[in-house]
């Protein structure tokens, strides 16, 4: 999709907080070869604002963000974007179209990791790029040109890749429903534990985000970070729950942890886009509440 908007000398504007290998692909990959990247607070619409430059061409947000779960303002964004002439890409991977539908917020192209949520058993591996109807680079239709290098390039899913997706898409709606209300649970039952510096779930009231999530969600999602007070516990947390096994995927129907500071985001350390090695990140399935919440509090006690 990058390849269809952005040629030598374009601008592209991410938030500071996003997957590792996105800020890869773009700094190491289309950097060198003669694209500006800057990363911004994408939830600052003045830091946004500022950040935006006449060759702008894409605006690149998650929301809710990984691994701090930040949340953007998609439509303010997306006016803001308008106004230089720049595509809004939102990789909705976190939220899953049932959560957050940004076209009807004024986005222009929406991005999935159907490894994730969209296919949900940790059993396929693929993407999607939905590209809202009439939006144009260069005078042409920028869904033919994604088709193009589709075709071109061969980025398609294989047939047994395809229904795999479109098995887990039956059961998005409750299985979303599931992720959505277990991780509220756990986030609320850890709230204030001693062990932990902060809870970032954007279902807490306490989020700087909440309200702005709860009108452009319709609930909080299945993912969640904790920051403990050093990296040392960080990492025998990872290491030590029982039900939450170690892995760097997330959106399936079992619950994981990550270490995201050598593991998703490995490829941002010692830059100013770095995750502190004292967060962990969960992605919280559909297994028995009280069995997660027993986990995480049972580890916890054991540091």
């Amino acid at each position: 999709m990058l390849r269809a908007v952005l040629t030598p000398g374009d601008h592209v504007l991410m938030g500071n907080d996003v997957y590792g290998g996105t800020h890869r692909l773009v700094n190491r990959v289309h950097v060198p070869w003669g694209v500006e990247l800057d990363t911004v607070e994408m939830g600052d619409l003045d830091a946004v604002r500022a950040g935006l430059r006449e060759n702008t061409r894409i605006v690149w947000v998650e929301t809710p963000s990984n691994p701090l779960m930040k949340v953007t303002d998609i439509a303010a964004v997306a006016e803001l974007a308008r106004a230089v002439g720049a595509i809004v890409v939102v990789d909705n991977t976190f939220a899953t179209p049932y959560l957050q539908q940004p076209l009807a917020l004024g986005a222009d192209v929406v991005v999935h990791s159907t490894t994730k949520y969209l296919g949900g058993h940790s059993d396929v591996l693929g993407g999607a790029v939905i590209v809202g109807a009439g939006v144009e680079v260069g005078g042409e239709q920028l869904a033919d040109k994604v088709a193009f290098l589709q075709f071109g390039a061969g980025a398609v899913s294989g047939p047994l890749d395809a229904w795999l997706t479109t098995r887990g898409i039956k059961t998005l709606a409750v299985r979303m429903d599931r992720h959505s209300a277990n991780a509220l649970a756990l986030a609320e039952a850890l709230v204030g534990h001693a062990k932990l510096a902060h809870v970032y779930y954007p279902g807490l009231p306490s989020h700087p985000g909440h309200e702005l999530a709860a009108r452009q969600m319709r609930a909080f999602g299945g993912m969640l970070s904790l920051e403990l007070h050093d990296e040392a516990a960080a990492r025998r947390f990872a290491e030590s729950t029982q039900l939450f096994q170690l892995a760097e995927s997330l959106g399936g129907v079992e619950s994981l942890v990550c270490y995201p500071s050598e593991m998703t985001h490995a490829s941002v350390r010692g830059t100013a886009l770095e995750v502190s090695p004292a967060v962990v990140r969960l992605s919280v399935g559909i297994e028995g509440v009280d069995d997660l919440v027993s986990d995480v509090i049972e580890t916890l006690a054991r540091l």
